[in-house]
């Protein structure tokens, strides 16, 4: 049974019925609903939605995620641009846009994720655009691109501690993952990470991990509750206290990232603006 904690708002409301309707118009696809998140409630309530490119399929099959995996359709050229769009009909200043990953696909999908990045800003100057990005196999040349097309976050999770990583992600390494977010930092990039505790982690290795996400040039962390999504998934080993959760944010700070969100219904998406703070057209990460 889950703990107090974890209860959650399902949500419902005027803001929630028009992101819905928003989404369902212009053919979308959100993390919210694909990976079953416990915040779309909340956050389609608000008026926000985490919008993902590339289709709906994934050619991984993670032990913790509920997007389906299978054999993808082709980019549709049109997304980028409904995307955008809207971005502008949901009046967001600060949006955050993820994807399934996209081995299938020469650049991995590099190129679509530029096009919608840019699309994104040439109809919403004013908005600010978080990318989290699949690890793209540390290829230098699609991370570059991504680079290039100037987002004003870039993320990409570590997701779980180093033991635990080969039984709960699928292709994607742990060091695949360091080296994705150093060359990111490297590249003048505010770089931002995240993970999920509960899958049968020690608070050593949280610590560890994220001693290993700072040492790699992260700026700004997430953790939060993992929760099975279905009786497919991993189970859930141990439901955190929220008192662990702030010890994990002060040591984290102690460590020098510039801003944590630790808590159980923490995503790395959830409520991601704010942790950086649009003012007068500049981003300001708030500590």
């Amino acid at each position: 049974m889950k703990p107090d904690w974890l209860k959650i708002n399902l949500g419902g409301g005027e803001n929630y019925a028009r992101v819905g309707r928003i989404v369902r118009e212009h053919q979308l696809h959100t993390i919210c609903s694909s990976g079953r998140c416990p915040n779309m409630g909340q956050c389609w309530n608000a008026g926000t939605a985490t919008l993902m490119i590339l289709g709906d399929v994934c050619t991984r099959a993670c032990k913790f995620c509920a997007t389906q995996t299978g054999r993808p359709l082709p980019p549709d050229p049109q997304e980028p641009q409904r995307v955008a769009e809207s971005v502008r009909l949901m009046g967001l200043r600060y949006c955050v846009v993820t994807s399934v990953d996209r081995d299938d696909l020469p650049d991995k999908g590099a190129a679509h994720w530029a096009q919608t990045i840019a699309a994104i800003c040439a109809t919403n100057p004013h908005t600010a655009v978080e990318v989290l990005i699949p690890d793209f196999d540390a290829d230098t040349r699609w991370l570059d691109v991504v680079l290039a097309a100037a987002p004003a976050v870039i993320g990409h999770n570590i997701e779980t501690v180093e033991r635990l990583t080969p039984q709960t992600r699928s292709r994607a390494s742990y060091g695949t993952s360091l080296k994705v977010l150093q060359y990111l930092a490297q590249h003048g990039a505010t770089t931002k990470s995240g993970m999920m505790v509960g899958l049968g982690e020690t608070p050593q290795e949280v610590i560890d991990t994220m001693r290993d996400v700072r040492r790699a040039g992260v700026q700004l962390f997430t953790i939060g509750q993992y929760l099975q999504p279905t009786k497919l998934h991993l189970d859930v080993a141990e439901y955190i206290t929220p008192q662990q959760f702030d010890e994990y944010k002060s040591i984290g700070i102690e460590m020098g990232f510039r801003n944590i969100a630790s808590a159980p219904l923490v995503r790395s998406s959830y409520k991601a603006g704010e942790q950086l703070r649009v003012e007068s057209g500049e981003l300001r990460i708030e500590s």
